[in-house]
């Protein structure tokens, strides 16, 4: 029988959706355990929501928020008008959900009590004030979902325990330092569709996080910032406004295996700048402003797939892709994208996709002015 539990879950999902594919953060099914409590839940050294060794006692039901539905620790209060966080919410909830209502300000003692809680849910609301201390009682909260509200600042007192922080379609203009003190085992932020600049970042803004995933999309970048997490995995940057990828903007970012560029307005990447993300294997620059193929790619080993459509990109030479020795090259390509540039592909020699697993995997198509 399924869950209770999959059916909302699977609405956040669609609501939460990226541009990019991205496992194990946003669907709690993949760790579901008994009675589709997330695993993450129940046991308490991968941060549990509740206390080893209780057992649930005989009583009376707890009492459920006037309009939502409480149910598995599940309590939805979605698309109900609300201007503020329901009183009465039950102390063993582990999901909230107050998404898509009129919420304005979260206060002090809005979540008392709620020790247990495991995922909020605010997302589509009128925030623009946070208590410092409203964040306080939620001890073991590890996803936190405030996109498309009003906030202006990442809010202060966000709980250590936090692992995944959504703020996309807000109003920040600016990072300050420390703004993610304390947050040690923060792994995924997602703050794009703010106005954010380069300048908008202080110096030491992300200093203590360890993250292994950051996208900034649909701001105001001009460039790649300089001072994210050296840790990072996956970067995504793609519609903003970055003009090149200069020699050293890469230098910090040796783990990267995923890099987003789409949708900017990149001319120029110069020589020996992709050799500072040596095990990147997914890298996308569709819908930019290059000439030519990018130079040192048949230097990195490990890519395996590199977006270069709505490009202008005029040629492709025979060593482009390709090392000429053998061996050099540790992954053969499985998707390179070259459609909607104006080069004819009857005039690009197969030889220079010799390290490429199969022909489907090269996409050509006709260029239209």
């Amino acid at each position: 029988m399924m869950s209770p539990l999959l059916p909302l879950l699977s609405l956040l999902v669609s609501s939460l959706a990226l541009p990019f594919e991205q496992r194990g953060f946003l669907d709690f099914s993949l760790d579901a355990g008994e009675g589709g409590v997330p695993m993450m839940m129940m046991n308490d050294e991968e941060g549990s929501a509740f206390e080893e060794g209780t057992h649930a006692l005989p009583g009376p039901e707890p009492v459920c928020p006037f309009g939502c539905h409480c149910h598995l620790r599940v309590v939805q209060c979605s698309d109900l008008g609300l201007t503020s966080v329901p009183r009465n919410i039950p102390p063993d909830t582990a999901l909230l959900d107050l998404q898509n209502n009129k919420i304005t300000e979260l206060k002090e003692n809005d979540f008392k009590g709620l020790h247990n809680l495991y995922a909020l849910v605010l997302v589509n609301n009128r925030i623009s004030k946070v208590s410092g201390k409203a964040f306080q009682p939620l001890r073991r909260l590890q996803k936190l979902y405030f996109s498309k509200n009003l906030l202006t600042e990442v809010p202060q007192g966000l709980p250590p325990s936090l692992v995944e922080l959504r703020i996309h379609e807000n109003r920040i203009k600016s990072v300050h330092k420390g703004a993610f003190k304390g947050l040690g085992s923060m792994n995924c932020i997602e703050m794009g569709g703010n106005p954010l600049e380069n300048s908008g970042f202080e110096p030491g803004a992300f200093d203590g996080l360890k993250l292994n995933y950051l996208r900034i999309s649909e701001a105001k970048l001009t460039g790649i910032p300089k001072d994210f997490p050296a840790s990072i995995n996956e970067l995504h940057l793609d519609h903003n406004q970055i003009q090149a990828i200069e020699l050293e903007d890469l230098i910090r970012y040796k783990s990267l295996y995923r890099l987003g560029l789409g949708y900017n307005h990149i001319r120029m990447i110069e020589n020996g700048s992709l050799a500072f993300v040596p095990n990147l294997r997914e890298l996308h620059l569709d819908n930019n402003r290059l000439s030519k193929i990018p130079a040192n790619l048949p230097d990195m080993r490990y890519l395996q797939v590199i977006y270069l459509h709505a490009n202008n990109i005029t040629q492709v030479g025979v060593n482009d892709f390709c090392p000429q020795g053998f061996g050099v090259k540790r992954a053969f390509y499985n998707g390179i994208s070259l459609f909607s540039n104006p080069v004819n592909y009857w005039e690009v020699q197969p030889a220079a996709f010799r390290c490429v697993t199969d022909r489907l995997a090269i996409q050509f198509g006709n260029y239209k002015k």
